[in-house]
């Protein structure tokens, strides 16, 4: 068993036929690739659904190994992509002269969705004046942050949620793959658990994996410690805070918040909302608090302080519970 190469890259799919659950998508790039005149493509849905590895099998379709390196521009654009990037590096790529014999040329762009406005414009002319030898591959979960310039100009492909028995399923392929041995007597537990704490997210699920193979996790199974190392709340701190939330104790709540060494707000909301049904909501309530959640949920990703939106969050859930 080896755990220096990350298992996200050891199992990812190398041919359109190891993609999961993504047949509608599959399908139709099958056919949509074997014109190489197709236009630019947009892939979009949740994260750890084949987006990356999809647009890879595509370009290795087109592109012998020894030429990757010249005719494939791989970027991470929530974080690379900026006005300068686009002007120079982007800009000198699409114009190299090192097309040959009709070879295509790739940019694959993750993230694209985090491409500010103003630097989409940009990338949009670079687009439009691109010779028909360069295709681009942009990848994002939010189609919606994609300006409609850009979005006329390519075809898209949309990637759903993995269901959870096929990332299961994935998961006990790895686990059999590496030898890894896991009790029987939990074994069932600890897939459920990794599936929750992934969210749907295959890449996640199979990173939690190895970080419990390296974390030396698996021998004496502690589900709870995997929580913690995840940034959830393992059952038993859960426990004390739906029994303070119960109470209708905010000091309480704030306390046991305030005690997690590794606190993620976002994990959390994934959890209270799970746990809404312990905590005697009335029905009627519970339509307008998820709404609340979804909006506590947004501001976090927006930048918002952690600290308050959190203790908003506890304080409308107290405020909501019968009795």
């Amino acid at each position: 068993m080896s755990i220096e190469i990350p298992w996200v890259e050891k199992y990812r799919p190398q041919s359109f036929e190891n993609i999961v659950s993504q047949n509608i998508a599959i399908n139709s790039l099958k056919e949509f690739i074997k014109n190489p005149n197709m236009p630019h493509m947009i892939f979009t849905g949740p994260a750890g659904t084949g987006k990356t590895s999809t647009a890879l099998i595509i370009v290795k379709n087109f592109l012998k190994e020894e030429e990757l390196r010249t005719n494939l521009l791989e970027v991470n654009a929530s974080d690379t992509v900026r006005i300068d990037f686009v002007r120079n590096v982007l800009k000198n790529f699409v114009n190299q002269s090192l097309i040959k014999n009709g070879r295509l040329k790739f940019i694959i762009l993750d993230e694209a969705d985090n491409i500010p406005g103003q630097v989409q414009q940009a990338l949009r002319r670079i687009i439009e004046k691109a010779s028909i030898n360069i295709k681009f591959i942009l990848l994002c979960n939010y189609i919606n942050r994609i300006i409609d310039p850009i979005i006329s100009r390519c075809a898209v492909f949309r990637f759903v949620n993995l269901p959870k028995e096929k990332i299961v399923e994935r998961l006990k392929f790895i686990t059999e793959n590496e030898k890894l041995q896991i009790p029987k007597d939990k074994s069932e537990e600890f897939y459920e658990l990794l599936f929750f704490i992934s969210g749907g997210d295959l890449r996640k699920a199979i990173n939690t994996l190895q970080m419990a193979v390296a974390l030396e996790l698996l021998n004496n199974l502690d589900l709870s410690e995997i929580l913690k190392i995840s940034g959830f709340m393992d059952k038993r701190t859960l426990d004390e805070l739906i029994v303070a939330l119960k109470s209708k104790d905010f000091k309480k709540s704030i306390e046991i918040i305030d005690s997690i060494e590794t606190f993620d707000s976002r994990n959390f909301i994934r959890q209270i909302v799970d746990a809404l049904s312990h905590v005697n909501i009335k029905p009627k309530k519970v339509p307008a608090l998820r709404s609340f959640i979804a909006d506590i949920d947004y501001r976090i990703s927006q930048g918002a302080n952690e600290n308050i939106q959190v203790s908003a969050l506890l304080a409308e859930i107290i405020e909501k519970i019968e009795g």
